[in-house]
Parts: structure tokens; sequence; C-alpha cells
């Protein structure tokens, strides 16, 4: 958590397929008590216009932002009551933005859902906008980076993209939901993917259930 001066976790949304996570990654930041710089790639704005109907602008991002953070996995709007004031936004075509410099204080970046084309652009120092800059430069600075890769099957230039991405120090976490948790909805699916995104973070959360070392855990009560 953030105490004094203001270390916030950077959110970059690529292209991928996959929004839900990411507005379950921003809900747990947010839950935590942490502050959130966020990054929207242009492509990501079609695909959240795609699965959720919401169109994403710079003039209203703070409006648009609660109505997508409000919304379910099953796209039920209303279902999160989320306070998003701990959230600053930058445009993925400002290169002069604060996370763009190392010298930006930031606890790291974390990409979700990050599509193979950001993967390629990470991998390469490429920086082509600022989610990729903003990546290139938590790996420089020796930050955390965490990488959710939603995106199958992977051709073998994406694997070596992951391969360089993990030899850099990043965090390759693919988007794989798990079922030992007990999911009975796919909202539970979709935090067990944001949950294991914060465990790599060092983000305490309650959005899944852990396994305990016990057989059948999946079927009992929570």
């Amino acid at each position: 958590m953030d105490d004094g001066k203001r270390t916030p976790w950077i959110v970059g949304v690529s292209g991928a397929s996959g929004t839900p996570y990411a507005a379950a990654v921003l809900r747990g930041l947010l839950a935590a008590g942490e502050s959130v710089d966020l990054v929207v790639s242009r492509a990501s704005r079609l695909t959240l216009l795609d699965e959720t109907g919401i169109s994403f602008r710079d003039a209203h991002w703070r409006e648009d932002l609660e109505t997508w953070l409000a919304r379910g996995a099953d796209g039920k709007p209303d279902t999160f009551a989320v306070d998003v004031s701990a959230v600053r936004y930058w445009a993925a075509g400002d290169l002069a933005a604060g996370p763009s410099s190392g010298s930006y204080p930031a606890k790291g970046m974390l990409v979700v859902p990050a599509s193979t084309a950001a993967v390629a652009g990470v991998a390469l120092g490429l920086s082509k906008d600022l989610l990729q800059r903003v990546a290139s430069v938590t790996l420089k600075e020796r930050r955390p980076l965490v990488v959710a890769v939603r995106e199958t099957p992977l051709n073998g230039q994406t694997l070596k993209h992951m391969v360089a991405l993990d030899e850099a120090g990043a965090v390759v976490l693919p988007a794989s939901p798990a079922f030992y948790a007990g999911a009975t909805h796919i909202q539970d699916l979709v935090d067990f993917v944001a949950g294991r995104v914060l465990d790599a973070a060092g983000v305490p959360h309650g959005l899944y259930r852990r396994w305990e070392g016990e057989l059948g855990g999946a079927t009992r009560p929570v």
C-alpha cells in the first residue's frame, strides 16, 4: 500500500481477448489499497468494445472505467462497486507520459491481457507505444513485470519471445484458469487468473481458494 508519496502499480491493457482479466486485476489492486496508473492500448479499445460494448474514451476515461469495472465477467452491469479515485490514466500515444521515464516512481507493471504483439514488442524492445515503453522501462529499472499472455495455440516465434521475457526478469503468466478452487461461475475462472497475476506481484487478495494439500477441496463450501 502507498504511504505518503504515491507509488503506483502500472497496468497495461493490450488488444488480446480477455478484458475481464484486466478488470479483475484492477479491482484487486484497488481493493488492496494500491494506486494504479492505467495504459489502455488502441487495439484494446476495440477488444473492450467488442467484449463489453463499452467505448473507452480519453476525454471520458474515468466514467468509462467505472462502467467497465462495475461489469461482471458474464456481462451483467453494476455487479461491482468500485472507487477509481486512486487511478491515473495515460493515453497510449503519450510517449512523454510520466511512466515512460525510469525516474517516475512505480512498483512495477502488470500487462493483462498481453497479446502476442505486445509480447513481441516488449521482448524486442520496440517501444512503439506507451505500453511497450513502460514495460521496457520496468525491465531496465529491475522492477517486477508480469505479462499475462492470452493466446492459443502459441507459435514458435511467440514462445521464443516469452523465453526472452523470462530471461530478462519478467514473469510470463499465461491466462490459464484452474478448477481446483471450486469454480462455479465464469467470474470465478476470471478471478483465479487475476489472483495469480496479483500473487506474482506480491499484492494480497482473496480472489480464489488456495490449494491446501487436501483432495476434494473444490467440492467443499467456502
